[in-house]
């Protein structure tokens, strides 16, 4: 084949591995973004067959075209949400600058960073990789769920766990479920959808949706734990506070091989029914000293919502120690 100018066209294929990407993510609904790429390289061929893109053109525009989805898939790594700013970042070989890995947990579903903001949440992720249990304590709004929830992000997007499993007691439903519409699920989901706001900010809803319906991530009560084994899985247990010592029995004893555990709770907003005792504080001074266990305890300086929330917290500590000391 000859150009408009005389030259002879080297004409070549060349073959791009996608092992290394979730196709879903990376190219978007309804592969936008390969669309979008193929109006920058309109003289290639360019198809994606299975885990491997195939691109056939010119030798030099192949080779072009190499390097920049290569460019692509080393933003791919840093900002999992690949935007047409992005590919024209890629495109055009401007440097993206990656921030502290030390800083950066994971980037959400609209590319921004989610990351440690307090010392304490650094220390949680911290400690998770060095233990196979953490157990997180801390006030309304120190960021104990969130941080625990985008670690457990973090360790499927590194293929570090299979799946990522959390689960809560629902305490509040008790024997009120029956007056509730819908099934069990449509029963449940108001308790659990703390856990659903987080996982909404680290991944796009269609990627969540995709994981939860193959089971690769589960939300769940605590009550459907028992009899299982949770083998490589990031598993967390919110609203700990609200579960007995033989609940927490029961699911830390679910622990498998090569699975995280954390375990969030505020010991001062326990809503456990009846004359049912909290089983948080008890198990951590029963397990405090085992090694490959982790407690962590945040505080009001780790609050990072609303500043209000910090003095709310305050204000009402104050006055439980005020109720504690007139007894």
């Amino acid at each position: 084949m000859q150009t408009n100018n005389g030259r002879q066209k080297n004409m070549i294929e060349k073959n791009i591995n996608l092992k290394d990407i979730d196709q879903r993510e990376f190219f978007s609904v309804n592969e936008k973004n390969l669309s979008f790429i193929e109006t920058l390289f309109e003289n290639l061929t360019i198809s994606v067959r299975s885990d491997t893109l195939k691109v056939k053109g010119d030798e030099s525009e192949v080779e072009n075209f190499v390097r920049f989805f290569q460019r692509l898939k080393d933003i791919y790594k840093k900002i999992p949400n690949i935007t047409g700013q992005l590919i024209m970042a890629a495109y055009n070989d401007e440097k993206i600058e990656k921030e502290s890995d030390a800083e950066v947990l994971i980037y959400g579903s609209n590319g921004q960073s989610i990351k440690a903001r307090t010392k304490n949440q650094q220390k949680m992720a911290e400690e998770i990789e060095k233990k196979d249990m953490l157990f997180a304590i801390g006030p309304a709004g120190s960021g104990k769920t969130y941080t625990a929830v985008a670690l457990a992000v973090k360790y499927l997007k590194e293929k570090r766990v299979k799946r990522i499993i959390l689960t809560r007691p629902a305490v509040e439903a008790g024997e009120n479920l029956g007056f509730l519409p819908g099934g069990v699920k449509d029963k449940l989901d108001p308790y659990l959808q703390p856990l659903y706001d987080a996982l909404r900010d680290m991944l796009t809803q269609n990627k969540l949706d995709w994981l939860i319906e193959n089971h690769t991530i589960e939300i769940a009560p605590l009550a459907f734990m028992r009899g299982r084994t949770l083998e490589n899985s990031f598993v967390i247990l919110d609203e700990a506070q609200n579960a007995t010592k033989n609940q927490l029995k029961m699911f830390l004893t679910r622990m498998g091989n090569w699975s995280k555990f954390i375990i969030t709770g505020d010991p001062t907003q326990v809503d456990l029914p009846g004359k049912q005792t909290s089983g948080l504080m008890p198990a951590i001074e029963l397990l405090k000293n085992i090694k490959g266990l982790s407690v962590i305890t945040l505080n009001d300086k780790d609050i990072v919502r609303n500043p209000l929330v910090t003095k709310i917290v305050n204000a009402f500590d104050k006055d439980e120690k005020n109720e504690i000391s007139q007894e």
